[in-house]
């Protein structure tokens, strides 16, 4: 196992003891839009897994087998994640649709980009996008996770689309 991979599982659980402690025993009192705002304003991020392909940035000899779909990957769960926002923020029928696709490629781009970096021994040519895998990827894991908790368990089975976003907020909570 290569220290990349340690600092990867590492900052999994570090994250996920976080999520642990402070948003697991609120998650029955919040609306999922209150939950599901900030996650999609984080991965709208991902955007940053260009540097992949950004010269300098990480060492000659990165396999473009792993770069390319890792870098368009992200690319592409970070449009999705914005076009959930506004959907999300308005209450519009289509706000659960964009949020699953949203959340289901951006799984699989994570475990694929994972799948290649190990195939292809990336960890020597990270240079400075290092930070990528070893703290971004395992964040973003995390409220992935979440992101499917809240669509299986506080935004399933609604009426209506406002219905589900109101769905566990209790009397007097505010959210976004």
């Amino acid at each position: 196992m290569n220290i990349l991979t340690i600092n990867l599982l590492f900052s999994t659980l570090v994250f996920w003891i976080a999520a642990r402690i402070y948003l697991w025993p609120k998650l029955p009192r919040l609306s999922p839009r209150a939950v599901l705002l900030p996650i999609l304003l984080l991965h709208s991020f991902r955007h940053l897994g260009l540097m992949f392909l950004a010269p300098g940035v990480t060492l000659d000899g990165l396999s473009p087998e792993f770069a390319y779909p890792a870098a368009f990957g992200d690319l592409l769960a970070a449009l999705l994640a914005l076009a959930a926002i506004p959907a999300v923020f308005r209450d519009a029928g289509s706000s659960r649709l964009l949020v699953w696709l949203f959340n289901v490629e951006g799984t699989l781009d994570l475990i694929n980009a994972i799948t290649l970096a190990t195939i292809f021994g990336t960890a020597p040519f990270m240079g400075a996008a290092y930070w990528i895998p070893a703290v971004w990827v395992p964040a973003l894991l995390v409220t992935h996770y979440i992101t499917f908790v809240v669509l299986w368990k506080y935004w399933a089975g609604a009426a209506r689309p406002g219905a589900a976003l109101d769905s566990g907020r209790t009397e007097g909570s505010r959210d976004v």
